[in-house]
């Protein structure tokens, strides 16, 4: 498998003719594509509603648009162009949100998507899927090209922290470790941390799992039941708001089912995040794998006060 994204999407373009790439001026993941597609790769300029009206209009005359924008804009901005264009025709659109939750670091709340899983997940038909570090997006782009449904791709290139198992299938979870007192739950660039997380807490002597969901259209709706089965708490980790994201979704799933669990969500609760580097910002928000897991133990020690609900209780200690 090629080892960059960018060389992966060339790759698989090479093999494809209907892939087509194309850009609001945001080219920091494929310099090197305009030279190696030629008039397959298109810039639009900084016009994110144009871009996606575009590619709504490329992916009708049977290409697969590959779009690339930085993921605040992608989602706000042209926000009626995803839905009306893309949704409503359920075209094969892939969406690429470059920079988005904490991967903003210095960005200020203009910049700052934290609530565009919330938005996306309430189109009928679209896919999203948020990798954790470079290998999970290498792993997961070839399902999100090959699905003929419409897909937001949380875009995260970081360095691998975790082994993650092989056969990434569409709309799979990943378990990481298992635990039977306490599960965490997280997707994107917060798995690492949780990771490390995870790690301490084993340490300290607590039976901890770690699923890892890098698909939260389609959840693993059964792994997310298992672990809720078999784990006195569940701790939804995430660089979101709480409200829309996989805590939500966590929620919705328990009531659906008619379950009830203890649960802990650690997310963004209704603020944005100050802006800094991201080692600064992942200290400052009480999101580093030590501030993790100091905050799950604090819970599990008064999880007496975690009163379970069908929709899951949540606690933001």
């Amino acid at each position: 498998m090629s080892e960059t994204y960018q060389d992966l999407l060339a790759e698989l373009a090479q093999r494809d003719p209907r892939l087509v790439v194309l850009t609001a001026e945001n080219r920091a993941a494929i310099r090197e594509l305009p030279a190696r597609l030629g008039p397959r790769f298109i810039d639009v300029g900084i016009c994110e509603q144009t871009l996606v009206g575009m590619a709504a209009g490329l992916a009708l005359r049977g290409r697969v648009p590959v779009v690339h924008a930085l993921a605040s804009f992608l989602v706000l901005r042209a926000y009626e162009f995803i839905r009306t264009d893309v949704g409503v025709g359920g075209l094969p659109v892939k969406l690429v949100g470059y920079v988005p939750g904490l991967l903003s670091t210095a960005n200020g709340p203009t910049h700052q998507a934290i609530e565009d899983v919330a938005l996306l997940r309430t189109i009928p038909g679209m896919q999203i899927f948020c990798p954790a570090d470079r290998a999970q997006l290498l792993a997961g782009l070839p399902a999100v090209l090959a699905s003929p449904r419409p897909c937001y791709l949380r875009y995260c290139d970081l360095a691998p922290t975790v082994e993650h198992p092989a056969g990434l299938a569409l709309g799979g979870a990943e378990v990481l470790a298992e635990g039977s007192e306490i599960t965490l739950l997280s997707y994107g660039l917060l798995v690492g941390q949780a990771a490390q997380a995870q790690r301490l807490l084993a340490q300290a002597g607590l039976r901890v799992g770690l699923l890892s969901l890098p698909w939260l259209e389609p959840l693993d709706e059964a792994a997310l039941l298992a672990v809720a089965a078999r784990s006195a708490l569940l701790v939804v980790i995430e660089d979101h708001f709480a409200r829309g994201g996989l805590y939500t979704m966590l929620a919705e799933l328990l009531l659906r089912e008619g379950r009830s669990a203890q649960v802990l969500s650690i997310a963004l609760d209704q603020r944005w995040f100050r802006p800094a580097t991201l080692d600064a910002v992942l200290e400052h928000e009480r999101l580093s794998g030590a501030h993790l897991a100091e905050r799950v133990q604090r819970a599990w020690q008064a999880r007496g006060a975690l009163a379970p609900s069908a929709a899951g209780a949540a606690s933001r200690r």
